[in-house]
């Protein structure tokens, strides 16, 4: 790593990035390629989907004897719209959450990345007092809990309102941003409380996650206004190899590693 105008000079990645033929290594495999590839740290998916299993917890170590910084764990999100319920889908979802924070605690990972709701789901009381729960248990273990921008920005208001805690901030997402509220100025808002990125392209079969360049985002626009929040982690991607089929493992994370400069470049 280098300093950069005060700050260093990071790159990461998210470590599920990709699956299919050539793809299906074991964990502590893929973490040795992104870090032969160039990349300094990760952020992790903390749960035992997407191929994971339910050894999903010792892929900490596995990064970590990888020359790998964990940047931050991304919580489960196919329930997220419950946690608002009076009923066991909402308690359930809700101790997910805690879980999250606890694990954190239990191995030194700094922070967590929660989605809220989907709009079409308010945040009602029992949805705010689960969130105060949470953040208290958070500001209990010195947790950081970072909600992510998708089709929630109403409750993203909300909360990032309701709760101005340090260890409360915001995660934000490019393209979320891009097909979700392409008029809301987010960082803007709330880049003084950023506590991660996730950056990638619009386009290609799913309209998300290609590797930065790849679609239309104006990404000097994006990074010039993730500088001037002073924002001082990692660069740091969430691709997906769905469009990238002509490459193998090594060759999607050089062209990724390459990417992440091209945007650090732009912090400067």
């Amino acid at each position: 790593m280098s300093i950069c105008e005060g700050r260093y000079k990071m790159t990461g990645i998210y470590d599920c990035f990709g699956y299919g033929p050539g793809y299906d290594i074991s964990f502590e495999e893929r973490y040795k390629l992104i870090r032969k590839a160039g990349f300094d740290c990760v952020m992790l998916w903390w749960s035992n989907q997407f191929g994971r299993g339910d050894g999903y917890r010792e892929d900490v170590r596995l990064a970590r004897s990888a020359g790998l910084f964990v940047e931050n764990i991304h919580a489960p999100v196919h329930e997220q719209n419950n946690l608002s319920l009076d009923n066991l889908n909402g308690e359930s979802v809700f101790q997910s959450y805690l879980q999250c924070v606890e694990d954190c605690c239990e191995y030194d990972i700094p922070t967590v990345v929660i989605h809220l709701p989907n709009d079409n789901n308010s945040l009602t009381q029992i949805g705010i007092r689960r969130l105060a729960e949470l953040i208290n248990k958070a500001e209990q273990k010195n947790i950081h809990i970072a909600f992510e921008n998708l089709s929630n920005i109403k409750n993203l208001k909300t909360a990032l309102n309701k709760f101005t805690s340090n260890n409360v901030g915001y995660c934000y997402d490019s393209c979320h941003h891009i097909n979700y509220a392409p008029d809301e100025d987010l960082l803007g808002m709330y880049g003084n409380r950023l506590m991660a990125i996730h950056l990638h392209d619009n386009g290609g079969s799913h309209n998300q996650h290609q590797l930065p360049f790849d679609g239309n985002i104006n990404w000097d626009t994006v990074m010039e206004k993730i500088a001037c929040t002073g924002y001082r982690g990692a660069t740091t991607l969430e691709p997906m190899n769905w469009d990238y089929s002509h490459l193998n493992i090594c060759q999607f994370l050089e062209l990724a590693y390459e990417r992440a400069n091209r945007l650090d470049y732009l912090r400067r």
